[in-house]
């Protein structure tokens, strides 16, 4: 069975505004919900970027059965790992053990603020790694000791922990990254409907592991008016990961993106109020192996409309198809 998620977009709207998306996605019927994990929105046109595991702890009194999860926290840079690791413990406390931590590599874009500098891909990765065993060593209990080549821990200890051990997901973009996290992590997230990362996960990791995809959308009865604020708030996605990941700050997106079009974005963006549109869209990740997906509404102000379709005609819709 594939389950359907909604997005918590912390890049499109104000904590408040997400902790009421939150309660309306649940009665929805929405089978889980993701939240970003920003400091800095992609384009000045979205206009937030609220603290993600503030308002995720407001999202747990709000919502009783859909299961919870941040897509993705950087436990590298912004945070240290032993505070994502307290973060974690203290949401699936919060949840009642609803939590999933989705963990990735992160974004110049919000890494940059802790004054750092930014990383080669392969030095990110080995942090990414270390950050999990770090992570890992404190869900298991006792207090931990720690020394790598990008982190030191001196006697950690987490002292509220829930009774069922957080999950840990990881992002994944390619057959390296598969091989590296597959056998420290307990499910997959990717954003590419690709098969062949989720049969290389089954031979590095668990094969029963969850595959969480992600999918952007952009609900409105007038198909015009989707598409014209999909390009304004969304063709940052047309980058791609390995050039997301290194631009430093919305005007960079900005310009990066100013030759994409409202044709480019609308072939790749589903846009009106065709549910039909959003199951062609969502298959190919279910074909690929994928068991969880979770869609993206854009704009900020505009989820009431797209939650109401979402439960009448875009859920049943998706559930008819993939079942």
């Amino acid at each position: 069975m594939v389950h359907f998620g909604y997005t918590l977009m912390t890049e499109q709207a104000g904590p408040r505004e997400l902790v009421r998306y939150a309660a309306e996605a649940e009665r929805a019927g929405f089978d889980f919900e993701v939240t970003s994990d920003h400091y800095f929105p992609w384009l000045a046109e979205q206009g937030h970027s609220p603290n993600a595991w503030a308002t995720l702890g407001a999202v747990t009194q709000v919502t009783e059965r859909v299961d919870l999860m941040t897509y993705v926290t950087c436990p590298t840079m912004r945070y240290h790992p032993t505070v994502v690791a307290q973060q974690a413990a203290t949401v699936q406390l919060l949840s009642g053990n609803r939590f999933t931590l989705g963990l990735g590599a992160g974004e110049n874009l919000n890494e940059h603020v802790v004054g750092r500098g930014w990383p080669p891909v392969n030095v990110r990765h080995e942090m990414l790694v270390e950050a999990v065993q770090i992570i890992s060593a404190l869900f298991d209990g006792g207090y931990v000791n720690f020394k790598g080549e990008h982190f030191r821990v001196d006697s950690a200890k987490l002292w509220d922990l829930p009774d069922i051990r957080v999950p840990m997901a990881v992002a994944v973009s390619g057959s390296q990254s598969v091989q590296r996290f597959a056998p420290l992590s307990d499910a997959m997230i990717a954003v590419e409907p690709e098969a062949g990362l989720c049969d290389e996960w089954d031979r590095f990791g668990r094969r029963d592991a969850p595959k969480i995809g992600q999918l952007p959308v952009c609900w409105d009865a007038d198909r015009d008016a989707a598409i014209a604020r999909a390009h304004e708030q969304f063709r940052w996605f047309a980058g791609g990961w390995k050039v997301n990941a290194e631009l430093p700050g919305p005007a960079g997106f900005a310009a990066a993106t100013q030759f994409v079009t409202k044709e480019d974005v609308a072939e790749n963006i589903p846009c009106g109020n065709d549910p039909d549109a959003i199951v062609s869209a969502v298959k190919p990740f279910w074909e690929a192996g994928f068991t969880h997906v979770a869609l993206v509404q854009i704009g900020g102000g505009h989820q009431d409309g797209f939650l109401a379709a979402a439960r009448d005609r875009i859920l049943p819709a998706l559930r008819e198809a993939s079942g």
